[in-house]
């Protein structure tokens, strides 16, 4: 197995109180990787570990086996690490377009050439364009390019934040809870965009998701949580026959 993503022992502590008790996971490469637990667990604490908007006390998280301890969360992004959150924090003023191209920030080049729009600057503008709109199509966003993102549905504005993710050319991206808030049909839409970004375009995937269906369906490995610490790791299968996952989140009222 080669790991893409993986943290060792992480211990995080809110003022005496403690959200990561010793936590450690390895995200295999080019698979989806599920992590699941009942609120509170851990999840997103976990998740804002892996991607630096959150320290440690405890521990060391490593990305393609280098340490990366110390990197602030806006570093990741040139790693190749993408996050999207639970909380859809979009431009609502600007377009689908703009939204995802502000996803490519980090590959626009050298600024004095877009200060003075030097021909080096149109081509780079032109690739990013392109590649934006790639992805739109991608995620069949591409008749709502020109269309403010607060006059999109709930469905097309999480899948707004899914491409502007995408557009960050990552080697792995982070889901937190993609499909919360969404119906049937738009979950249904999620799930086949994940799994296309994962076979298509070789992005491994680690996804957080109160949808248990949804969950087992589109991941290769799930991680299980609870009250901060590692309880059960293994197969959709295999979870969903671990007594000790069914008694702390699968059997619970979702609601």
């Amino acid at each position: 197995m080669i790991s893409h993503l993986r943290c060792e022992t992480v211990t995080v502590t809110f003022g005496g109180v403690i959200a990561c008790d010793k936590i450690s996971l390895d995200v295999e490469a080019g698979k989806i990787i599920g992590l699941i637990g009942p609120n509170g667990a851990g999840k997103t604490t976990l998740f804002n570990v892996l991607s630096r908007f959150q320290e440690y006390d405890e521990g060391h998280v490593y990305l393609r086996d280098q340490v990366v301890d110390g990197k602030k969360s806006h570093e990741m992004i040139n790693l190749g690490m993408a996050r999207t959150f639970q909380n859809i924090n979009l431009f609502a003023e600007q377009s689908t377009l703009q939204n995802i191209l502000i996803g490519a920030h980090h590959m626009i080049g050298n600024p004095f050439a877009n200060v003075f729009s030097l021909p080096s600057a149109r081509r780079n503008e032109k690739i990013l364009v392109d590649n934006a709109v790639e992805i739109a199509e991608m995620l069949n966003l591409d008749r709502e390019l020109d269309n403010l993102a607060k006059n999109l549905p709930y469905g097309f504005q999480k899948r707004i934040e899914l491409a502007r993710a995408i557009a960050a050319k990552p080697e792995i991206i982070l889901l937190d809870e993609p499909v919360a808030g969404c119906n049937d049909e738009e979950t249904t839409e999620l799930k086949e965009i994940i799994q296309r970004i994962n076979r298509e375009l070789g992005v491994t995937v680690l996804l957080v998701e109160h949808d248990m269906s949804m969950v087992m369906s589109v991941c290769d490995y799930i991680y299980a949580i609870n009250f901060g610490a590692n309880l059960a790791a293994g197969t959709p299968a295999e979870i969903q026959s671990n007594r000790d996952v069914i008694n702390a989140y699968l059997g619970e009222d979702d609601a």
